[in-house]
């Protein structure tokens, strides 16, 4: 990821640039600097990888000022952004000199500022940088397997057990559903932050989640059908790129319902849970869906299988799709079906019912994902054991 930093004397102007910054995916942390500025940066300053000057009606400080930061550190990239298109020869000159390398014009086009930043991010591979790897995808096989309550309770898990700041999008079709197994009643949701691309920054999207008392957040998903023929995808990879700038780790309720123009979002996951039930109706559409991820350009070991309302008499039937599907199951999740029923239809999260077991199967994958060393609530014994977990890499 690249560090990034914005000079600016329009408020307005520099929130809209953050705000695709922070969309792009490609920008881990940026500065804000307001000009003029009272003191310039010194040489022992940890400055950041690409600086925009976001130029106004007096351009000689924003040059003098890019001029001072090629001087201390010449591997800042300096890049102009102005409402002058095209930029006059005049302009060019003054900007050269003033140390910039390229120029954006305002408004910025996303596509166009994503374009400069991962020739910046290439130019500087190698060096040891940070990345975001937050996301989990959660996608049912086929539709009431479960998945919404697996997201619902992993996410309170990785809130409570492994103190990490989790939200929740909520991006299942038709409706989402997240909010009522929390007993929720968002204000904002998903087609509040597609409709605000313009000014769509942490800060701002800190405004549109409903936290829980767990401390788990959600961005509430479409309450009224047709929402969803509004919304393109491309601008849901950008409020993805948002929420994972703002949290620890950002679970995705994808229901189960996708097509390839997702595969853009999938492949940005580190890790992709299919919740399946251990039925033909289910493992059929199970098989289907890994074949498809794989499609898509997703790496088996980072399509995971979850099997939800398990019993022990399904052992045989997970050993035959293990051989079809030529992976392990990652995770089995206990048929508890009067807790989970009245769990769901309270809203109220299974970490309230002490002593049991499908809340003790609920930390171990949370323990998984958060990296904190998994203890196994019960003696091995084949499939039952519950997991299959692979060895952190």
């Amino acid at each position: 990821m690249l560090t990034a930093a914005i000079a600016s004397g329009d408020p307005r102007s520099s929130a809209r640039l953050l705000a695709s910054l922070e969309q792009s995916g490609l920008v881990g942390s940026i500065k804000q600097w307001l000009m003029p500025m009272e003191k310039l940066p010194d040489s022992s300053e940890q400055l950041p990888d690409v600086v925009f000057l976001d130029l106004s009606h007096d351009n000689e400080a924003f040059f003098t000022f890019g001029a001072h930061l090629r001087r201390i550190h010449p591997a800042t990239r300096i890049i102009a952004c102005s409402a002058t298109v095209p930029p006059s020869p005049q302009l060019l000159l003054e900007a050269m000199r003033g140390g910039v390398q390229d120029f954006l014009p305002k408004p910025i086009e996303p596509e166009a500022l994503k374009g400069i930043l991962a020739q910046v991010l290439q130019e500087n591979e190698g060096k040891d940088r940070p990345s975001f790897n937050k996301l989990v995808v959660i996608m049912g096989s086929k539709g009431g397997v479960g998945s919404t309550t697996v997201t619902v309770n992993l996410g309170v898990k990785l809130a409570t057990h492994a103190k990490k700041r989790t939200l929740v999008l909520d991006f299942a079709r038709p409706l989402g559903n997240v909010h009522l197994l929390l007993d929720l009643q968002p204000h904002f949701g998903l087609r509040d932050a597609v409709e605000n691309l313009d000014r769509l920054d942490s800060h701002f999207f800190a405004g549109l989640t409903t936290r829980h008392k767990t401390g788990l957040e959600i961005l509430g998903g479409a309450s009224q059908p047709e929402e969803w023929q509004s919304i393109a995808t491309p601008p849901l990879e950008r409020v993805v790129n948002v929420a994972q700038s703002s949290f620890d780790i950002v679970l995705l309720d994808m229901g189960s319902q996708f097509s390839p123009e997702w595969s853009t979002i999938l492949r940005t996951a580190r890790m992709i849970l299919v919740v399946a039930e251990a039925n033909v109706p289910s493992l059929w559409a199970l098989e289907r869906r890994l074949m498809a991820l794989t499609g898509f350009g997703i790496e088996p070991d980072r399509a995971r299988v979850v099997i939800n309302r398990w019993h022990r008499n399904d052992e045989e039937a997970l050993k035959s799709i293990q051989k079809e599907i030529r992976r392990p199951i990652f995770a089995c999740l206990p048929n508890d079906y009067r807790k989970a029923s009245l769990a769901v239809n309270l809203g109220t999260p299974l970490m309230e019912n002490h002593n049991n077991l499908l809340n003790d199967r609920y930390r171990e994958i949370a323990s998984q994902l958060a990296g904190i060393d998994v203890r196994p609530f019960a003696k091995k014994s084949g499939l039952g054991d519950l997991f299959s977990f692979t060895p952190k890499r």
